[in-house]
């Protein structure tokens, strides 16, 4: 099937499915009117730049037979001219369709549980985290996404051993997924007297949420402890057997949540956070399976892949996956990541549209 015929297809679908949203039967169908509007919004760029397509095509029919009236040498220029133009803007919408037309992530449009984790680099690694998970609540905030802590170990010093969130909201996996892998940070710790640069990194893992339909774990394959929540230096936070160990038998997995004063919502917070791993898991074995020819360095995931570097003393951030360099380090800890997530969608689109070749 041509590029073309895909489209007078979904442009046909499109038109099909305004007609049942203006259906009254289908108006008072609550579940069903929001099943419809969205595979409509979910068309509806496509058939826009379509149309747009279309209507340019036309327009250079018509200057292609102003072209051939060579009797008019000032209106021959103006066709000609105008003509290059219009051809530009035919190219421009085709590579755009194409990209539209490429397959979705059909994880696209999960949430995401993001775990964050000190590595090399002890109280500074720590600290280096607290910054990473300060920059993602911040991004967040920006985007209208919810953020919810599912488990921390925080350090006397402000920073965090590891800390595990959800992100809630509109497509969240479809941005955050390129941030998985080994963040490394350049800067003078406060507790270095000789100004010396440290070099320190953490690691992040964003794993799309996994619904029970998604994962189904059998309840005898898990072993559940619980036990009292002890904050810095063992002290306890509770006084009640509320924090909740799982192990999942079959891959040695293991989640703690004791964030929560009930033991109900840590055991929650603890399934949320297994299933999101062992959907994550398989999504892995099946990426294994591809030929590696056909696998994207930008959309890997792989978490042991150094994939960026924040460089405090040259206020520069680098991201190692396109060679991309910013000299905005305070801004992008504050969460401005758009430009620099926006370059890696591109990045990735171009690789598929290479291999779809």
């Amino acid at each position: 099937m041509t590029m073309f015929e895909k489209l007078r297809e979904i442009e046909t679908r499109y038109d099909e499915l305004e007609g049942e949203m203006a259906d009254p039967k289908i108006i008072t169908d609550q579940p069903r009117y929001k099943k419809v509007a969205k595979a409509h919004a979910d068309l509806e760029d496509i058939v826009a730049r379509y149309r747009e397509l279309k209507k340019v095509m036309g327009e250079i029919q018509s200057t292609q037979e102003m072209l051939r009236d060579r009797l008019d040498p000032e209106l021959h220029a103006l066709a000609q001219a105008e003509s290059a133009s219009l051809e530009e803007a035919k190219e421009s919408l085709e590579e755009k369709l194409k990209v539209l037309l490429l397959p979705s992530d059909p994880l696209d449009e999960k949430n995401v549980i993001m775990e964050i984790r000190a590595g090399t680099g002890g109280d500074e690694a720590a600290l280096f985290a607290g910054d990473l998970f300060r920059m993602y609540s911040r991004y967040a905030e920006r985007n209208g996404w919810q953020i919810e802590s599912m488990s921390s170990n925080p350090t006397e010093l402000g920073g965090f051993k590891e800390a595990i969130v959800m992100i809630s909201g509109d497509r969240v996996y479809s941005r955050l997924k390129y941030e998985s892998g080994v963040h490394r940070v350049q800067r003078v710790p406060e507790t270095e007297a000789s100004g010396r640069i440290h070099t320190s990194a953490a690691t992040v893992a964003v794993l799309p949420e996994a619904d029970e339909v998604d994962i189904v774990i059998d309840p005898n394959e898990l072993r559940i402890d619980v036990f009292r929540s002890s904050g810095h230096g063992g002290q306890s936070v509770n006084t009640t057997d509320s924090a909740v160990r799982i192990t999942h038998i079959p891959t040695g997995m293991v989640v703690t949540c004791q964030d929560e004063k009930s033991q109900h919502k840590n055991k929650d917070k603890a399934m949320k956070v297994l299933r999101a791993r062992l959907l994550d898991q398989l999504a892995e074995e099946q990426e294994a399976g591809i030929a590696k020819t056909r696998k994207t360095q930008v959309g890997s995931g792989d978490r042991s892949e150094r994939i960026r570097t924040y460089n405090f003393p040259q206020s520069r951030v680098t991201d190692h996956r396109i060679g991309l360099t910013t000299h905005r380090l305070t801004e992008f800890l504050d969460g401005d990541l758009d430009d620099t997530i926006e370059a890696l969608v591109v990045s990735e689109q171009s690789e598929r549209l290479k291999m779809a070749e």
